[in-house]
């Protein structure tokens, strides 16, 4: 297999691990209370990339019943919906079938001042569609360049890219299909396409590890996060977005309007000096 002529991809990409370990948090208030603490930063920092006019991409891979969704749901949360929006990822329409397979997800750049989510994304391409063989090797290979030129092309832009692979082991995915399959209001998210997914996890795995190999970039590089145990795994998503997201960005709030504390001072009746502390 022959790697992409990409100067730019990092020479130690991460590899999916068989140890998990155990969970950080010893109990649910612990964290509890370090998911109210992280959702608060990434608040201030969601709004210095309003008022600085950045824009952010945050795209999630992993394994079905791998927690995406539930790190996804503590990321939005907490901030404000105007500057945030999520691009679930499935099939593509029959429209855009025909099309370059990067086509639909450019229709969904994140516009300046916001964060917009890919639950799944463009890297289906060497994933899904080379472990089920939807595509030929030769066009699946090619995926990998033309994904980091993609990227590329939007860091260039001004675009933070962050990625995120959600990954447990194969006996954890196991006891949560059951819990899916036993619940009558989680019994919808297990699918067939689940279970044959799961059947392919040899395969996956060495698709996935392919993929870091060929697009942990140092413009857009891979964090593999461990989903074993759930609390620690949202807790883990924010630390890894609101670490990424503030580099060499100013999260401090904007500088006071002059003008505008004068005239609420005025029309408010508000000492002045009291809106400058």
């Amino acid at each position: 297999m022959s790697k992409p002529n990409n100067t730019q991809i990092l020479s130690s990409s991460p590899v999916l691990f068989e140890d998990f370990g155990q969970s950080r948090f010893a109990s649910k208030e612990e964290y509890k209370d370090a998911l109210v603490q992280q959702q608060e930063k990434l608040f201030h920092v969601q709004q210095s990339y309003f008022h600085q006019k950045k824009r952010a991409l945050i795209v999630f891979e992993g394994w079905d019943a791998s927690g995406k969704g539930g790190a996804i749901r503590r990321i939005t949360e907490k901030l404000d919906p105007r500057g945030v929006s999520v691009f679930p990822v499935a099939k593509p329409a029959k429209e855009d079938q025909d099309k370059h397979f990067l086509y639909r997800f450019w229709q969904h750049i994140p516009s300046p001042g916001t964060l917009k989510i890919f639950d799944r994304s463009h890297y289906g391409r060497v994933l899904v569609e080379r472990v089920d063989k939807l595509v030929d090797e030769e066009v699946w290979q090619r995926g990998y360049d033309e994904i980091n030129a993609f990227e590329k092309t939007l860091s260039d832009s001004g675009v933070r890219i962050i990625k995120l692979f959600m990954h447990i082991s194969s006996r954890e995915q196991r006891e949560r299909f059951e819990e899916r399959l036993h619940n009558p209001f989680k019994r919808w998210k297990l699918t067939e396409e689940d279970l044959h997914n799961r059947k392919m996890r040899k395969a996956y795995i060495e698709a996935t590890n392919d993929m870091f190999k060929h697009t942990h970039t140092s413009y857009s590089p891979w964090h593999v996060i461990n989903g074993e145990f759930k609390w620690q795994a949202r807790v883990n998503v924010l630390d890894a977005v609101i670490a990424k997201l503030s580099e060499g960005v100013d999260i401090s709030p904007p500088p006071l309007d002059e003008r505008l504390i004068a005239l609420a001072s005025k029309q408010l009746d508000v000492d002045e000096d009291l809106l400058n502390d």
